[in-house]
């Protein structure tokens, strides 16, 4: 009788260590997950940050480079259509003139 009420008591506080175990490898499972997915989430959430300065970035260079582009044509056209304009110029002075004598 003594024997079997020893193993018994034995037996329930095996129970106990390995329930006790067992819940804290699964609160430390659990801790360690959600710590992994805070870092992730906060990794990814900078990384998405960075991502938007640099498209931030490209958006404005290309802004101004497009503003160039569009500054340097017009420019451009301006400049030919005042070489057009004296060009017309100098053909009706020369039609002109060449009337005259």
């Amino acid at each position: 009788m003594v024997g079997s009420s020893i193993r018994s008591s034995i037996c329930r506080i095996v129970e106990v260590v390995v329930v006790v175990v067992v819940v804290v490898v699964v609160v430390v499972v659990v801790v360690v997950v959600v710590v992994v997915v805070v870092v992730v989430v906060v990794v990814v959430v900078e990384v998405v940050e960075v991502v938007v300065v640099v498209l931030l970035v490209v958006e404005i260079i290309v802004v101004v480079v497009v503003v160039a582009v569009v500054v340097v044509v017009v420019v451009i056209a301006v400049g030919l259509l005042v070489v057009v304009i004296v060009f017309v110029i100098a053909v009706v002075v020369a039609v002109v003139e060449s009337f005259n004598m």
